[in-house]
């Protein structure tokens, strides 16, 4: 899945910018204190702790929140939609990539199946290497077929949901409302998720109006993948380190 995209020439300054603006955004995620923290922030957990009963709203605003800072899960869906151009298309990958994380989340948390934090998040930074590969057609290239889109992009989502799960899966939550507050968060992840797609869609499709876009998409794939590298070098790094 890498077609090639109708653009209307619009001058390469703009596509210059829009590439510099999305190449600033991954520095800053690479370089971020969230890259090394990725948790809840205190005054989160101490809600969470201490929530019992019911709480819908505030988790609700939770799940939001963690999905629009979450930089990992946002990498991969700017690599999913990264050659998507009709929204039926973009609503399936997103519609995939939904329930594959809140089956996987719902079941990691309720059923309190662990799994190791760091090898899960791991797996999270080689999907955004795997999707950045992908669009850059290295699979036909290399093996001479193209792996399911569909099929890779729920698979991952299973891997995301598990590593939502985990950041959950940290606080000793309490039985009383935990469905429905779990329930709760997952709607908010999926709005948080809309949220952040809306954003990454508007300034793609400004992106893409540019005639430059079509070379400016292989400099910013790779450094996608670079991203991903690195996602998975620093949660590799930390599972030797813990282990």
């Amino acid at each position: 899945m890498n077609p090639i995209p109708f653009l209307r020439p619009s001058g390469a300054g703009l596509g210059v910018r829009w590439l510099s603006l999305f190449m600033t955004a991954l520095v800053c995620l690479m370089f971020s204190p969230l890259l090394f923290a990725h948790g809840v922030e205190e005054g989160d957990a101490t809600f969470i702790e201490q929530a019992s009963g019911a709480q819908l709203l505030p988790f609700i605003y939770l799940g939001a929140k963690h999905m629009v800072t979450g930089y990992d899960h946002l990498l991969f869906l700017a690599g999913v939609i990264f050659f998507l151009y009709r929204m039926k298309d973009v609503g399936i990958y997103v519609t995939l990539f939904a329930v594959g994380h809140s089956v996987t989340l719902l079941y990691g948390v309720l059923s309190e199946t662990n799994v190791n934090a760091y090898m899960v998040d791991a797996i999270i930074g080689f999907s955004v290497v795997y999707k950045a590969l992908d669009n850059l057609g290295a699979f036909r290239r290399w093996f001479g077929f193209q792996p399911n889109t569909k099929a890779a992009v729920l698979i991952f989502g299973f891997f995301h949901g598990f590593g939502l799960a985990t950041k959950l899966q940290d606080f000793t939550l309490s039985e009383d409302g935990l469905v429905a507050n779990i329930l709760a968060f997952n709607v908010g992840v999926e709005i948080g998720q809309l949220m952040a797609l809306g954003l990454i869609l508007i300034a793609m499709n400004f992106w893409r109006r540019t005639d430059v876009f079509p070379r400016q998409a292989l400099a910013a794939n790779v450094l996608l993948m670079s991203a991903g590298f690195m996602l998975m070098g620093y949660q590799l790094t930390g599972l030797y380190t813990v282990s």
